[in-house]
């Protein structure tokens, strides 16, 4: 590292960079362009550098594993193409029932998997474990050749926002991975996601995945019946926003039930179009993607794997809610 990035290093430029003209951040006094502008170019290069020499590369992947005879299966275990299912985003008493079974299942799931991370682990062994104990627990786990998807839960590691295949990189210390469950029970589908520590892992890192599981509870705070849905989004979006984080924009919270995604969308930031009203009954997940940098992100060639587009690191937490009389009750929580 040169001597003009070193200065720029010491003083660390923010997330978003004044206009040429504008005063420089620094607070000199002087135009951007005279002052921090060619230090900062400087720096994104070489923090760039850093960052590409240090992201996360596709694994091999091994061969879809096989879930036994006796389990009940969702529509698309076969084909990968999921049904329309019934449309209907309030669950009657009944389905609340089979809901609360299987998510507290995922969460049961979630909490043993987490609890298996260490360095050296490859996700394709977090995959195995996932899937023995969703087998163990009746269930059938739902991404598993979810429109073609090839293994049974979603590890996310680093800059990865979502989707990331299970594979032979094994975890190191200093990483953090999000694992992504989902079991299908009693004809219903529970899902929930939590972001783990891989070893001892830096201060950064520790506070991003702080303040992602705090954007999670802000939004579920936020849901009240007769109010609209962009109100989960604001919360989420105000509080990642005191942090200089960004809100990943792409992916978003969905309904659920007997359906894997179900209709209703639930953007993590403030969108004036979701305003759609909650109403007693209602069962979706809240699951926003926090990223250090930019919520911009890229897709990887297998068509499934997000990354931040600044390659820098994201977290994610997740859980399945009702909508009640009162607010939220959070399903997917062990009782």
């Amino acid at each position: 590292m040169n001597q003009a990035t070193t200065k720029a290093a010491s003083a660390r430029p923010p997330q978003k960079l004044p206009r040429p003209n504008d005063a420089c951040w620094c607070a000199s006094g002087k135009k951007y362009k005279k002052c921090h502008q060619e230090l900062d170019l400087e720096f994104a290069k070489e923090e760039r550098k850093r960052l590409d020499l240090n992201r996360v590369k596709p694994g091999r992947i091994s061969p879809m594993r096989s879930v036994p005879d006796s389990i009940a299966k969702p529509d698309y275990w076969k084909t990968g193409v999921p049904g329309r299912g019934t449309g209907r985003t309030v669950r009657t008493p009944e389905e609340l029932v089979r809901m609360r079974h299987a998510c507290t299942a995922a969460a049961r799931i979630l909490r043993k998997a987490g609890a298996f991370v260490k360095p050296g682990l490859t996700t394709d062994e977090i995959d195995a474990y996932v899937h023995e104990l969703t087998i163990q627990e009746g269930g059938y786990p739902s991404p598993l050749n979810y429109r073609g998807y090839p293994k049974s839960v979603c590890t996310s590691v680093n800059e990865v926002i979502c989707h990331g295949i299970p594979d032979d990189r094994k975890l190191v210390d200093g990483d953090i991975v999000n694992l992504d469950v989902t079991i299908f029970l009693e004809g219903m589908h529970g899902d929930t996601n939590a972001t783990f520590f891989v070893g001892e892992v830096d201060e950064e890192s520790k506070q991003l995945v702080r303040v992602t599981h705090e954007c999670l509870m802000q939004g579920i705070a936020a849901v009240k019946p007769g109010r609209p849905i962009n109100d989960i989004g604001r919360e989420i979006e105000r509080h990642a926003e005191q942090f200089g984080y960004g809100v990943v924009r792409a992916y978003c919270g969905h309904g659920i039930s007997e359906t894997f995604h179900a209709p209703l969308q639930i953007p993590h930031y403030y969108d004036p179009r979701s305003n759609t009203k909650m109403e007693v009954g209602m069962t979706f997940t809240i699951e926003p993607m926090i990223a250090l940098g930019t919520w911009e992100e890229s897709t990887w060639d297998d068509e499934w794997t997000a990354v931040t587009k600044d390659l820098k690191r994201t977290a994610q937490f997740e859980h399945t809610v009702l909508v009640t009389e009162t607010g939220a009750e959070i399903l997917t929580q062990e009782s």
